[in-house]
């Protein structure tokens, strides 16, 4: 089944995320982090930040805090067994750091196909905001669905 292009223009309202110390140190440590600014505050400080920073992919974590992340997809009536991650980039704003509240707000920017409509990719651009309302990054996703024969 092709993909609605009109979906695309389609926001959804994402999720609000404390962050934590310790959140940070554990994503750092799970991710291979190895500059101490991200896991200790002195050397932070010392860096110039003013608490831990949120390391760059960070972003991506957000929206995973939903107890079902990937419903959205089901909800447009992909199959969830149909699915790869295709390609992810960051554009970053400003700095965000332990102690922000973080809200994402994610938006259908295209929808492709390719290889004769058996491979179609379905564009999200995700914008970052912080507890002022400032923008602190956009995160820009890319899904790619292979149409599956379940006969």
């Amino acid at each position: 089944m092709a993909l609605d292009r009109g979906l695309i223009g389609t926001e959804t309202v994402g999720e609000t995320m404390s962050v934590s110390r310790s959140r940070l140190r554990f994503f750092a440590k799970a991710t291979g982090q190895e500059d101490p600014v991200y896991v200790d505050l002195a050397a932070a400080k010392q860096a110039g930040h003013r608490d831990l920073p949120v390391p760059p992919t960070f972003f991506t974590a957000i929206d995973l805090e939903h107890p079902d992340p990937f419903r959205w997809l089901q909800t447009i009536g992909i199959d969830l067994r149909s699915i790869l991650h295709g390609e992810q980039e960051f554009k970053f704003h400003r700095m965000a750091y332990a102690g922000d509240e973080l809200t994402t707000r994610s938006r259908v920017t295209d929808i492709y196909e390719k290889r004769g409509g058996a491979l179609e990719f379905l564009v999200r651009t995700t914008t970052v905001t912080n507890q002022d309302g400032e923008v602190v990054a956009e995160a820009v996703s890319t899904t790619v669905i292979r149409q599956l024969n379940l006969t």
